[in-house]
């Protein structure tokens, strides 16, 4: 039997009884318009409108694509609503258990489809990087052919990790990673709608931005702590779920930071302050808070050559192009 990805037991079970499905999954996106960020890859025309049978040619013109960016911004969600949204078969298979044997078995089951009812197979596989180069050279008939069309996603560099042969026979589409707005509006509607947490609690603005910084732009952490937080919360009999309660829950502190306002440049200077004076575990101490809080590594690096260029300056000769050196590699590498 063939793993399709949503099979119709798991949606009627998740219909009797949504709760015993986690948050992100019952959040996750029905449709391409409720799809936050990644706008670059959802405009008309665009490979996934084609593919869902939007747009001039319909999914008869859609190709097989890459799905790359980092855990948590939208790789499932996309393949997901491509699943809800076509009328062709839908399989899924994830890299880390599945072998040729199995990717043979998906390509046959999809001739016969074709061949016997003329229904189009959708593949999307997951984690394709972890497919060896045989394993995903079984891919390149089906590909070629358009037995099936395959949906990949990836968490490495697919010019590394993929083949160049299914590289060229594919569309390569990176998403890019979500912003603070992406996730709050996220949250908003986890809170309020019905199939999210339909409104039985609240987030206050300070719990919110901790919730934000502990996600790192990642949907799925976000809806995961939010899903814990609320837990908690209900479980207290508290109408909101507190800062005090997301930090208790996520286990990590929040960190009193504000990167546009006084807290700014009041950690900046105490870090300067902390150097001018040798006390290396205070400036450690306002280091770790800044790069905790999210703070750009480049304006760090700007604030440690000031400070070895006017405060250390002959006292140590060397301090300067190591401070330069360290900024040019957070310049092009990043922390």
């Amino acid at each position: 039997m063939e793993p399709d990805l949503f099979t119709a037991a798991a949606e009627e079970r998740q219909e009797k009884d949504p709760s015993s499905s986690p948050l992100a999954v019952r959040m996750r996106p029905r449709t391409l318009d409720e799809v936050l960020g990644q706008q670059h890859l959802l405009k008309r025309g665009s490979p996934l409108r084609r593919l869902v049978g939007e747009g001039d040619g319909g999914p008869a013109g859609a190709s097989s694509v890459i799905l790359w960016g980092p855990p948590g911004i939208g790789k499932t969600t996309l393949a997901y609503v491509v699943s809800k949204a076509t009328d062709k078969r839908f399989v899924e298979l994830s890299a880390i258990t599945a072998g040729v044997k199995e990717v043979r078995a998906v390509i046959e089951g999809a001739r016969r489809a074709a061949g016997g009812f003329g229904k189009e197979t959708v593949l999307f596989l997951d984690e394709i990087h972890r497919f060896s180069k045989a394993q995903q050279d079984s891919l390149l008939p089906a590909v070629e052919n358009r037995w099936v069309t395959l949906i990949a996603a990836t968490t490495e560099n697919p010019y590394f990790s993929v083949i160049s042969p299914l590289l060229s026979r594919s569309l390569l589409l990176t998403l890019e990673p979500l912003t603070d707005d992406d996730l709050r509006d996220l949250l908003k509607r986890a809170l309020t709608e019905d199939r999210g947490l339909g409104g039985a609690v609240t987030l206050p603005e300070d719990a919110e931005a901790h919730l934000l910084r502990v996600a790192g732009g990642d949907a799925r952490r976000a809806l995961t702590a939010l899903e814990a937080a609320a837990g908690s919360a209900l479980a207290k009999g508290e109408p909101e779920i507190t800062l005090q309660t997301v930090e208790e829950t996520v286990d990590r502190a929040a960190v009193t930071y504000d990167r546009d306002g006084d807290q700014h440049y009041d950690v900046a200077s105490a870090l300067i302050k902390s150097i001018r004076g040798s006390d290396v575990d205070a400036a450690l101490h306002y280091l770790a808070r800044m790069i905790e809080a999210g703070e750009d590594p480049r304006f760090i690096a700007r604030r440690l050559m000031i400070s070895a260029s006017e405060d250390i300056g002959l006292a140590d000769p060397t301090a300067l192009p190591t401070a330069v050196a360290a900024a040019q590699a957070v310049a092009m590498i990043g922390f």
